[in-house]
């Protein structure tokens, strides 16, 4: 993990750099300039559209009761290319505009899968399960209605009551 990170606050820029000289050297500086806020603009849009539609697609998934694990994946996707976009660099634009490829990014929440199933899977262990006594305790959640009067006998009139389970 430290090379990788290394990597990235190091070599990247350094490559940066040089991908500019080269790049300035030929087409001059002011187009280099331009060609680096065309690329923002393009990436702003381009998230702007398929980061809605990822959108539109979790809510679809949702609706239907499913964990929306590719679309949140693909979100998170969109959402570093556009950090990728945004941040000034050849390098960088090009690995951006990679990520808003659909293909691209199934290829890489595979890849991901595999590594994260190769290492054992994730452990989530949420609030409710820590507060537990037993291993077979159960939270049932529902409304009540109060059948008994303040001095604790029970009401003689029940007819208003709906009794329903669902």
């Amino acid at each position: 993990m430290g090379c990788i990170i290394f990597f990235l606050l190091v070599a990247v820029p350094i490559i940066e750099i040089g991908v500019f000289i080269q790049v300035g050297g030929i087409i001059g500086l002011w187009p280099t300039i331009a060609v680096i806020f065309l690329t923002a603009a393009i990436g702003a849009g381009l998230l702007r559209a398929q980061g809605l539609a990822e959108m539109f697609r979790a809510q679809e998934v949702m609706a239907r009761g499913e964990m929306p694990l590719a679309e949140v994946f693909d979100g998170l996707c969109l959402l570093f290319a556009g950090v990728l976009l945004l941040t000034p660099g050849f390098v960088t634009d090009a690995v951006g505009f990679l990520l808003f490829i659909p293909p691209l990014r199934i290829i890489l929440r595979r890849g991901v899968a595999s590594f994260v199933a190769a290492r054992g899977g994730i452990h989530v262990q949420g609030a409710a399960a820590a507060h537990t006594d037993t291993e077979d305790a159960s939270v049932i959640d529902g409304e009540f209605v109060d059948l008994t009067d303040d001095d604790g006998a029970a009401k003689k009139n029940t007819d208003d009551i709906v009794r329903r389970i669902e």
